[in-house]
Parts: structure tokens; sequence; C-alpha cells
């Protein structure tokens, strides 16, 4: 990681930010490829962060996921740093257009250093049924009322599950490596190993306690 932050420049940016990143392609003109879009999901840790970028092109949204550290990457910028109200906006996917459409020649805002990243209160109007996801089973800020009968919010209240967001262990599993995860599995199979055989001379001792008596 530290090793990629010295040949690349990778800036702090927010689920809400818009961005360009320029990546190498064999099969573009001058063998790089740039795109702008609205960053609408960060995921992963590590070596294996990833964050998603989308954009409007010929009427048709286009989403595009980039390994933060991938060498493919040669620049990545920040053209509007700005955070929204949700740690995500896939629900942009279920919105008109306009709300993830953005200039591919748009030019960068200027952000004071040490100044507060701006928060966007935008609601977003999503688009009538069908939805990708349930939107009204998340707690969402960024959009607006959903219009949807009560049931469906007594529904949502029913399976929530507001504790999970304390749940230490539950993100800990979702974020931990393969690589990380096969020291402890090998710490856990060979604690077993000795259960068993620690378990299986005690059965023996009884069984020859009881022989000799």
């Amino acid at each position: 990681m530290l090793n990629r932050r010295s040949v690349i420049e990778i800036p702090e940016f927010y689920v809400g930010s818009i961005m360009a990143v320029t990546v190498s392609d064999n099969n573009a003109p001058g063998k790089q490829n740039r795109f702008v879009g609205i960053c609408i999901m960060r995921h992963g840790v590590g070596m294996r962060h990833q964050f998603t970028l989308r954009n409007v092109i010929e009427h048709q949204g286009v989403e595009i996921m980039y390994d933060l550290y991938s060498p493919l990457l040669l620049k990545i910028e920040v053209l509007r740093l700005e955070k929204r109200l949700d740690e995500h906006l896939r629900y942009l996917r279920d919105a008109p257009l306009e709300y993830s459409t953005f200039p591919f020649d748009m030019e960068a805002h200027t952000h004071n250093e040490g100044a507060p990243v701006p928060i966007n209160t935008l609601k977003v109007k999503l688009k009538p049924k069908p939805w990708l996801e349930r939107w009204e089973r998340q707690d969402l800020k960024g959009i607006q009322d959903l219009g949807l009968p009560q049931k469906f919010y007594d529904k949502a209240a029913a399976v929530a599950t507001p504790w999970e967001r304390y749940d230490l262990m539950k993100q800990y599993r979702q974020v931990i490596t393969e690589e990380d995860q096969l020291p402890i599995w090998e710490q856990v199979e060979q604690h077993r190993t000795n259960v068993e055989d620690t378990q299986r001379r005690e059965r023996r001792r009884k069984l020859l306690q009881k022989t000799k008596t």
C-alpha cells in the first residue's frame, strides 16, 4: 500500500464526491481511459479497497468499480469534494438520470486544506416501484418520502436490525481477508487437535482404571 501511494497520489474523497479516474487501457486512444462520475460506494479494506463511480452516458447509467490500489490506475482526481447524508448512494440506480449526470469536462472545485468537508443535503426523489432494493428497509436520509402504504414501513420496522451497526465482530468478519483468516484457522485446527488428543487420553486412562478394578 505504501509503495503504491509513493507512485500515485490517492486524494481524500468520500461517497458523494465527484471524481475522475484515469486508467491504463490498451484499447483506448493514447492507451488511457478517463471516466468521470459520482462516488456511490466504497467497500473493502487495505489492498482490497474498492470504490464505484457512476455517470450517465447516452441516456444510460454507467458504473465502474475500481480497485483503489490497482497498478492500472494512473491518476485519481477529486473534482468536487463533498459528502452525502448516507453511507452509499446505490439508490441512484432507481432515481432519475439527472441525479447521476456530470459533464466529462467538469472543472475541479478548489477545497482549502484543513477546511471542513461540505455535506450535500440533497434528497433524491426515486422513480416509482419496482426498485432494485427495498429502500424503505434501509435507514436512508438522502431520499425523499417514498409514498408507500404504512404496511411497508411496519414490515420494515419488524425486520429491522439497528444493533448490527454496533456489531464489531460482524464488521470484522465482512472485511477480513483470506490471507488473514488462514493463520487464525490454523490455530483453531491446532487447538481442536489438542483437545481431541487430550480427551482421547483421558478416555483411555479411565478405561484402564476400570479394567484394573
